[in-house]
């Protein structure tokens, strides 16, 4: 399992079963604490830092089994999935996508997965 943040009150992965259970991921930048302002910039961002939670667990986003994104506004739906297209493997791994009115701190794209150990 890796190590929590001070300020989260929970994991960002878990490794079990032969599985990386990712939990929700957003577009803040890790150097700043700052989400750009873009749905697709925070959508890039937040899969990059889904890469570096994946690598840091032992897998990668080639190993993608399921991913869940969470997004604010549908307009932004066509440009977050060319964003997430460029991240994904191929074959992409299974995929919902979950409109919401609102995600944590104004952001506006989110990111869970699982992954299989590399």
């Amino acid at each position: 399992m890796l190590p929590r943040q001070p300020h989260e009150l929970y994991s960002r992965a878990v490794v079990s079963g032969g599985l990386v259970y990712c939990s929700g991921t957003l577009g803040i930048d890790p150097a700043t604490g700052k989400a750009p302002e873009s749905a697709a910039d925070q959508a890039e961002q937040a899969l990059m830092n889904l890469a570096s939670i994946l690598s840091e667990s032992g897998s990668s986003t080639r190993q993608l089994v399921k991913t869940t994104i969470y997004y604010v506004s549908t307009r932004d739906f066509a440009t977050i999935n060319e964003v997430y297209a460029r991240h994904m493997p191929d074959p992409p791994p299974a995929r919902s996508a979950v409109p919401c009115s609102a995600l944590p701190e104004g952001l506006l794209f989110c990111i869970d997965a699982i992954a299989a150990l590399g």
